[in-house]
């Protein structure tokens, strides 16, 4: 049955879910409509019946030589069989043809029943039974020709109708199934078409039904898709560009040392020698920075399944006692709020030594970096980093949490230009913010917003 349904186009399902909807509300109808006009002739025909035997029964009677008395109608009738039946068995009937007869008239010629009302299937006639005298009872009978031409040409028609019903809505049907999945063409189209070629323009709304609002969310889902991928050709681009300094570098020291270890080749001094091993133990220490930047955006790029409960506290204190350990000449005033979320707890303990490690990075020899955790009045928790540095300048502030950006100061100092990124893509995935400022010291404040709960 599945495979079936697999291989059945939707346009045909639907039609023949319409056809076999109204082919059952038609039966349905038609059945009962049936069966209400069968009743209701057979109540007409009954109530006829009993009307005619009660007044044969009541009326004149009459007497010939066969009989003594016998009622007036038996011999008047000419539409109906009647005859009248004695309890020996003996019939006497009037008109051409004799009323059939049976155990249930000779009971109530009998006395044994009070009356009798039955179809005969063999005559195929409608028989009815009143007793009329002691030993006697009266038998009339009237043929279902006419209920059954009727009954006929009610199923003739009513199968007519359903047969045109059944029709028009498969016809309807095809041209519901076909305007309705109009969109649905076109959605297919699109995705075979990005399929293709990659391309990932959103596609035409036309409407507001529910298949417009699944074109509008897969639009949404093709600007996602898109953002991701302008984001991923940036990263690539600005890490190409970072790599390349750093690189050229390299290589060029260590061109110079091969060159300077050949023969007939002029001999470095000690002194230059050492600054070509430094600022190539310098650079390879940068690229590895680098490169670990760039893998941890690439994880944080990647959606989030699993959250932990974290104590915010317990992150804070590890980055804090990393970063003293990486600046030992900084001092760390260090005032933390009790506050729980759910979480990475890695990636938030690398956004705040990322936090740590720029504001030692700018403060002075034995500066002050305070750390403030403080719970908010609007909800949530700020994480406050102030340094004694000489701040960021104003053209800087907006682009701080850029990829790669680094400030004309910066440049000259080691990191990749990737540490307040991770920030701020960290704040984000766990659902809060990042910002700076300037700190009442004058230094730099950045800012981390997160949501969760005292405690």
């Amino acid at each position: 049955m599945e495979s079936w349904r697999q291989r059945v186009a939707l346009r045909t399902r639907v039609t023949l879910l319409a056809a076999i909807c109204v082919g059952g509300a038609v039966a349905l109808t038609s059945l009962g409509a049936y069966v209400t006009v069968y009743n209701s002739l057979y109540d007409q025909l009954d109530a006829s019946l009993f009307k005619r035997a009660a007044q044969a029964v009541e009326g004149p009677r009459v007497s010939n030589a066969r009989l003594d008395s016998a009622p007036a109608a038996l011999f008047a009738a000419a539409d109906v069989r009647i005859a009248q039946v004695y309890e020996s068995g003996d019939v006497v009937f009037g008109g051409d043809k004799e009323p059939p007869v049976g155990p249930n008239e000779l009971a109530v010629a009998r006395g044994e029943l009070s009356h009798s009302l039955r179809t005969d299937v063999a005559s195929d006639c409608r028989v009815i039974t009143l007793p009329i005298q002691p030993g006697a009872s009266l038998v009339v009978a009237q043929p279902l020709d006419d209920i059954k031409a009727t009954l006929s040409r009610l199923t003739l028609v009513l199968a007519v109708a359903g047969g045109l019903g059944v029709g028009v809505a498969a016809a309807a049907g095809t041209a519901v199934a076909r305007t309705a999945l109009r969109p649905v063409g076109r959605l297919t189209a699109a995705t075979e078409r990005i399929a293709r070629t990659g391309d990932l323009r959103p596609i035409a709304v036309s409407g507001d039904d529910e298949l417009a609002r699944l074109t509008t969310s897969f639009n949404l889902m093709l600007g996602v898709l898109a953002e991701s991928q302008e984001r991923q050709r940036r990263l690539v681009a600005d890490a190409g560009h970072e790599l390349r300094t750093p690189l050229t570098s390299l290589r060029t020291n260590i061109e110079l040392l091969l060159a300077s270890s050949r023969p007939d080749a002029p001999k470095l001094a000690d002194q230059d020698r050492e600054e070509i091993y430094a600022d190539v133990r310098a650079q390879i220490n940068e690229l590895s920075t680098l490169v670990g930047d760039l893998v941890e955006l690439a994880r944080e790029d990647a959606p989030q399944i699993v959250h932990e409960p974290v104590d915010l506290v317990e992150v804070i204190e590890r980055a804090v006692d990393r970063a003293r350990r990486r600046a030992p000449d900084i001092e760390f005033e260090v005032s933390l709020t009790p506050w729980r979320l759910l979480g990475d707890a890695n990636a938030l303990e690398r956004a705040v030594l990322n936090l740590l490690d720029n504001a030692a990075k700018w403060s002075p020899t034995d500066g002050v970096v305070r750390v403030t955790l403080a719970e908010e009045m609007a909800g949530g928790v700020a994480l406050a980093v102030a340094d004694e540095g000489p701040g960021i300048a104003a053209a800087d502030l907006p682009h701080v949490f850029e990829r790669f950006y680094r400030s004309s100061e910066a440049r000259t100092l080691p990191g990749s230009g990737l540490g307040l990124a991770i920030v701020k893509q960290a704040a984000e995935r766990h659902g809060g913010s990042a910002a700076v400022s300037t700190a009442p010291q004058g230094g730099a404040l950045f800012t981390l917003r997160l949501p969760g709960r005292a405690g």
